[in-house]
């Protein structure tokens, strides 16, 4: 008896220390579950490059929409961005000094230099398309499409809005990757070298290399997410908007926007969509609904007919409303959410189609059915595929 009894106060003693094991086990796991997704997350930004292919489909997409925006007003081009343009140099020079922007065209009145900086970016646009030095070419690019947007800024009708944040956006990429010149040069290279070892390089030369092809990865993947999350927010903020008004609750607002003047390139159609005022309702509503709730089907299947329905959206905002600018704008923005093996899918098809009609014979080096072309990634890894890209990004 006297030796059990100091064993229960050591007993008792214990007890209210037992209702602080959940406590302590719940910030555990959750302190776990905080390391696994911030190491998830370091993992998805440094890993690999994502989005390879869509990237290469957003520089193709802008480059040829803007090659197509210059050629189309080549006739009209002095009035808009030239010497002849209202918008006179020093007009431009003034709004300059507000808003911090600059152009190339300005520091010049002379017409014979005009037409240099419009030739300039013209084939800085083809290049940019082709993909042939797509690092150098997209700052080129960049500055082209600042420079003209810019220059005569209440010139345009504010489609090419889109197309300049994308431009800057797509510096940051390595959108050079797939589907370029660049990607073709650094594949016929490796198919010359063959299997010849790679000259062995030191401590100081591999820990460079891998610092390069972690930054280089890390600036990629920050730029595509940057592009997805503008794209989120324009929809988003767009649905909202709309929201807020009357006539888009009423179901009447596309009514009015096609008896606008200013946007019937074909009135005859747009009398004619406006004889169906369910189907013009039921549009708006669904409008709105899409685009409200884009961001939040990102992650799940029913993004596909979510996209699908701005496809035709953007399509009919073009042809209904005079917008072709604005609105392939929108739809190359949006094929920043198909994923790489959609793009490798259609590539292969692509690839059976020509053989198979006897257009294209198997290029030198290339495997059959093989998606893979400059490879990326951990040099340190085995896979051919995951090497880093030396250059052409």
């Amino acid at each position: 008896m006297g030796i059990e009894q100091p064993s229960r106060p050591s007993s008792a003693a214990a007890a209210p220390q037992r209702p602080q094991s959940p406590g302590t086990s719940l910030v555990g796991v959750a302190r776990q579950w905080l390391l696994g997704q911030v190491s998830a997350l370091w993992a998805l930004l440094t890993g690999r490059p994502v989005s390879l292919y869509a990237a290469s489909v957003l520089r193709i997409g802008y480059g040829l929409l803007y090659l197509v925006f210059l050629l189309r007003e080549f006739p009209h081009r002095g009035e808009i961005w030239g010497p002849e343009s209202p918008w006179t140099p020093a007009l431009a020079e003034q709004l300059f000094e507000q808003t911090g922007w600059n152009s190339v065209l300005i520091l010049s009145d002379s017409p014979a230099y005009f037409e240099f900086c419009y030739a300039m970016a013209v084939v800085t646009s083809v290049l940019f398309i082709l993909g042939w030095r797509t690092r150098v070419m997209s700052v080129l690019f960049a500055v082209v499409v600042i420079s003209f947007h810019a220059r005569s800024i209440f010139m345009t009708d504010g489609g090419d809005n889109l197309v300049l944040l994308m431009a800057m956006y797509l510096v940051l990429t390595a959108c050079g990757r797939r589907w370029s010149l660049d990607a073709r040069r650094d594949r016929l290279k490796s198919a010359r070298a063959g299997d010849v070892p790679e000259p062995v390089r030191g401590l100081y030369a591999q820990e460079l290399r891998h610092a390069r092809v972690t930054l280089t990865t890390v600036v990629h993947n920050c730029g595509v997410f940057v592009i997805a999350a503008q794209v989120c927010f324009l929809y988003g903020s767009a649905g909202l908007y709309k929201v807020q008004g009357p006539t888009w609750g009423g179901g009447t607002a596309l009514h009015y926007a096609l008896n606008l003047e200013l946007f019937q390139p074909w009135p005859a159609l747009s009398h004619l969509v406006d004889d169906f005022p369910m189907v013009i309702a039921i549009t708006g509503y669904v409008t709105v609904l899409v685009q409200v709730a884009f961001p939040f089907v990102l992650f799940g299947r029913l993004k596909y007919p979510v996209l699908a329905v701005l496809l035709g959206m953007h399509i009919g905002i073009a042809v209904l409303m005079g917008l072709p600018l604005f609105s392939g704008a929108m739809i190359i923005a949006d094929a920043v959410f198909l994923p790489d093996r959609f793009y490798a899918f259609l590539a292969r098809l692509w690839r059976r189609a020509a053989r198979r009609t006897g257009m294209r014979q198997a290029a030198p080096g290339r495997a059959t059915g093989s998606g893979s072309v400059p490879a990326q990634g951990r040099p340190e890894l085995p896979a051919p595929q995951d090497q880093a890209v030396p250059s052409g990004g």
